[in-house]
């Protein structure tokens, strides 16, 4: 059986051994996952604690909606932590991939089923098609975006902030179950970090909300180690090539994003995740014996586990013993070219309007009607598939930078 080393760095190479799979895949990025299906063996992180004190945080200089959220204490510091945990028993299977009563049926056309169906939606998937439909048709069908030098920067910055709250460590996977197993494990130890330390970074997600699997990673959860009010802070940083605040269009789509990830926390806390559909959608065997390193690793974290269904069962548990995120969600904007923070932005968690958004979103994803071109037509204007675009929105003046 093929193996691969999941070694934690922005870019991630295999092995150099003979039996190894040479693939390369990034781990910045929600699409982390994609490349599972193909290679049936990918690289994840597997972080520890580590000792490093987060960042001092500048005054906001937006303004903000709502109460302010007082920034925390620094945690204390702690090389690594050993936690242990009780297992708990699954909860019935919660019921099929999608009620026959919210959505028809998946046809195979669709285009949740030709990308999306070995994976689940990323939140990233909604976020890009609530800035335009078309414009996510036309990359899933043709092409990705290219890689800008700005994008490069920006997932720097973010590796950068991860490095300095998370130990990396390597893993040797040969399945997709140890791919999950690890992927499970990364929430496990982040989480105890967060409970133990009142900070941690990019937390990988994974929830069932609206009929459909969803994953995504937040940048930052905080939990007040001074306050009285305990709930996790989700936190999303955006770098900015200028100092000019973003345009209205972007800063809706930064909110959406991380609703998106709160409703998919609150879900998890409220222990909403079916097992059994887990291990179905996902082609997974849970009696799974996981590799030798995988095993040794989570013995250490202090969760000591066997098979796929053990870390599930961890991971479960974990979720209950996490609380719900703050009704504020906290939105910040860096300079790329001196990490000065140009200003916080907290804002209200509106339920209805991030479900709706997520519903309209499956509809398109569903192929239950043909995407739709934004409105705002200024978009248009730095979209690569504009000269190709049948349903292009003419451009207006007064284009947000």
């Amino acid at each position: 059986m093929h193996e691969s080393l999941s070694k934690l760095s922005i870019n991630t190479t295999t092995a150099t051994n003979s039996g190894d799979l040479g693939i390369q895949m990034e781990l910045v990025s929600e699409e982390e996952m994609a490349s599972i299906e193909a290679a049936l063996a990918a690289a994840t992180p597997s972080p520890l604690s580590s000792s490093a004190t987060p960042a001092t945080r500048s005054p906001s200089q937006f303004q903000s909606k709502g109460k302010s959220i007082q920034p925390i204490t620094s945690p204390p510091s702690k090389a690594k932590r050993k936690l242990s945990f009780c297992a708990e028993s699954d909860i019935e299977d919660l019921g099929s991939l999608r009620s026959a009563q919210k959505r028809s049926r998946v046809v195979e056309t669709s285009f949740f089923h030709r990308f999306r169906s070995k994976t689940g939606l990323y939140v990233s998937d909604v976020t890009s098609t609530e800035w335009c439909e078309q414009q996510k048709e036309f990359v899933l069908l043709y092409q990705e975006p290219k890689s800008t030098q700005a994008m490069r920067t920006g997932m720097a910055r973010h590796a950068i902030l991860e490095g300095e709250v998370v130990q990396k460590v390597e893993v040797r996977v040969r399945s997709v179950e140890d791919v999950w197993a690890v992927r499970l494990m990364n929430f496990i130890i982040r989480a105890n970090q967060l409970l133990f330390e009142g900070l941690t970074r990019e937390l990988p997600l994974i929830g069932f909300v609206e009929g459909v699997w969803m994953v995504g990673k937040i940048d930052e959860v905080r939990i007040s180690v001074t306050e009285t009010d305990t709930n996790a802070i989700l936190v999303e940083t955006k770098t900015r090539m200028t100092k000019t605040p973003p345009a209205e269009p972007q800063q809706r789509n930064g909110r959406l994003q991380l609703m998106c990830y709160k409703y998919l926390w609150d879900n998890l806390v409220a222990d909403n995740f079916p097992s059994t559909q887990f291990f179905n959608f996902f082609s997974l065997n849970p009696y799974y014996i996981l590799s030798e390193e995988i095993t040794k690793n989570s013995t250490k974290s202090g969760f000591p586990t066997k098979t796929l269904d053990d870390v599930v069962r961890y991971f479960r548990h974990t979720c209950c013993m996490l609380p719900p995120a703050h009704d504020l969600l906290l939105l910040r904007y860096e300079f790329q070219k001196d990490n000065a923070v140009l200003g916080e932005e907290h804002f209200p968690y509106d339920s209805d309007w991030v479900q709706s958004e997520i519903r309209s979103c499956l509809e398109f994803w569903m192929g239950e009607r043909e995407g739709r071109c934004t409105p705002e037509g200024w978009k248009c204007r730095f979209c690569q598939f504009a000269d190709i675009c049948p349903t292009q929105t003419k451009p207006v003046d007064g284009t947000p930078s």
